[in-house]
Parts: C-alpha cells; sequence; structure tokens
C-alpha cells in the first residue's frame, strides 16, 4: 500500500485575518510554508504580519459584506496567490448579550451580513476555482453558540447554526470533486470576541473569562491547521471544542413565586 501523505496547503485565503483567530491562522500557515491572503477591513492591523513574512503574506484590505468588493478582490488576485487551496472563513462577530425583545437591530443586521452573507459570498467567489482543480479546502468558523442556546444569543447563535448547516450542505453538493468542507465551532477564547460583543467595554470583557482557563487563539488556529493538513483522502466535518473549564448547563426553569 502507497504510503499516504498529509497535505501541504500553497495558498490559504483567510477572512478577519487583523485578529483573534484570523491573525493565528495566517500565522500558523505562514510559519508552515503557505501562501497567505490575509484579509480584513482594517489593513493597518495587517501590517506586523505582512513584515513578520514579507511576500509571503499579502495583505488584502476586504469588508465581506460587500458582495461586489468580494469578486472583484478574487478576481484580482496575484497569479501567485489566485490557486487558493484553503479557504477560512473566519470573519464574524456577536454584538450585545440583550434579550431579543430589547436588541439592536442593527446589530442583528451587521451579524447576519458579516457571519452568513460574508461568508456564502467569499464561499462562492472562490469556489469555483477549487472545483476546476478538483482540490482545496473551505473551512467556515461556526460556534458552539449554533449548537447549544444561551441567554441573549439570539441571532449569533442563528447565525452560528447557519454556518453549521450551510458546510454540511456544502459537503453534500461538492461530493465526488475533491473539494474538503470543515466546520470548526469553538467554545470560550481569549480574543476581542466579548470586547466587540460589549462594545469596547473592558470590564465587561475581561468579566467573562475570570477565574478561568479560556483557549487561546493558537488553539483554535492549530485545529484549523491540522483538519487542513490531513491526507487528501480525510475530511473533518465539523470540530467542536471547549476550554476544559466550560460544560453544559441545567435547563433554564421559570417557576412560580
Amino acid at each position: 500500500m502507497a504510503r499516504v501523505t498529509s497535505t501541504k496547503p500553497g495558498t490559504v485565503f483567510v477572512t478577519g485575518a487583523s485578529s483573534g483567530f484570523g491573525a493565528a491562522v495566517a500565522r500558523r500557515f505562514a510559519a508552515d510554508g503557505a501562501r497567505v491572503v490575509a484579509a480584513a477591513r482594517r489593513t493597518d492591523r495587517l501590517k506586523d504580519l505582512a513584515g513578520e513574512f514579507g511576500p509571503q503574506v499579502l495583505p488584502l484590505q476586504l469588508d465581506v459584506r460587500d458582495r461586489a468588493g468580494v469578486a472583484a478582490a478574487v478576481a484580482a488576485l496575484p497569479e501567485e496567490f489566485s490557486a487558493v487551496d484553503v479557504l477560512v472563513n473566519n470573519a464574524g462577530l456577536a454584538l450585545g448579550l440583550g434579550p431579543a425583545q430589547d436588541a439592536d437591530l442593527d446589530d442583528w443586521d451587521q451579524m447576519i451580513d458579516t457571519n452568513c452573507k460574508g461568508l456564502v459570498y467569499c464561499t462562492r467567489a472562490i469556489l469555483p476555482g477549487m472545483v476546476a482543480r478538483r482540490r482545496g479546502h473551505v473551512i467556515n468558523l461556526g460556534s458552539v453558540a449554533g449548537s447549544y442556546p444561551y441567554p441573549g444569543g439570539n441571532v449569533y447563535g442563528g447565525s452560528k447554526a447557519f454556518v453549521h448547516q450551510f458546510s454540511l450542505n456544502l459537503r453534500s453538493d461538492l461530493h465526488g470533486t475533491g473539494v474538503r468542507v470543515t466546520c470548526v465551532e469553538p467554545g470560550m477564547a481569549d480574543t476581542e470576541f466579548s470586547l466587540v460583543r460589549f462594545s469596547g467595554d473592558r470590564g465587561k470583557a475581561d468579566n467573562v473569562y475570570e477565574g478561568m482557563q479560556p483557549m487561546t487563539a493558537d488553539d483554535i488556529a492549530e485545529s484549523i491547521h491540522w483538519a487542513a493538513t490531513m491526507p487528501q483522502h480525510v475530511n473533518v466535518n465539523t470540530i467542536e471544542l471547549m476550554a476544559t473549564a466550560q460544560s453544559f448547563a441545567p435547563f433554564q426553569v421559570a417557576r412560580e413565586p
């Protein structure tokens, strides 16, 4: 039997690469020798990444919510970055933690536009090339919030449930093409996630992780790199991971006084 070797991605396209999971993913693949398209709205934050790895990393200003902008950016990639082997749909956010009846509809729109529409825009722009080359890997960042509800999770959790189901349906559509799909679904991880959710309130963000050890961006990047470098005949459908200190709570019960 022939020896099975791991997959070695040549070009990786990462959205939301300016911080958190995205920056860690970009560094992990670049350190492994891959060319990386580091896409983000805040290109000033990509300077350190580009300075660290030089021409191996291509900083790309991109708002995934801009459908035409996504299509144009992918079409204009330099030749050496144009054959994307791995797409990491990382760009996403949570806003607010209030109940649905009090939520800000602008927050809901932004989460849906980024977490759902932005993800499908990037996937649709890059996927045809993967199918034509009969290789590639789409890795979507979901969340445990897509499977397990919690108070205030409303649209954020719904958007991540979409990511999970969209990933499964991509697998079905891509049957026989050689293109792989993985949904990575983290629990508590200490990044800028909570700072964004609480509109920059550092105290509230820090309280989320007080007294426990959350996962890190590097932990998530390692799981993504592992899935992407498995042998070509192996597809990791879903990775769900939590901090050891995080688990499951009882159901809520409203009791009359």
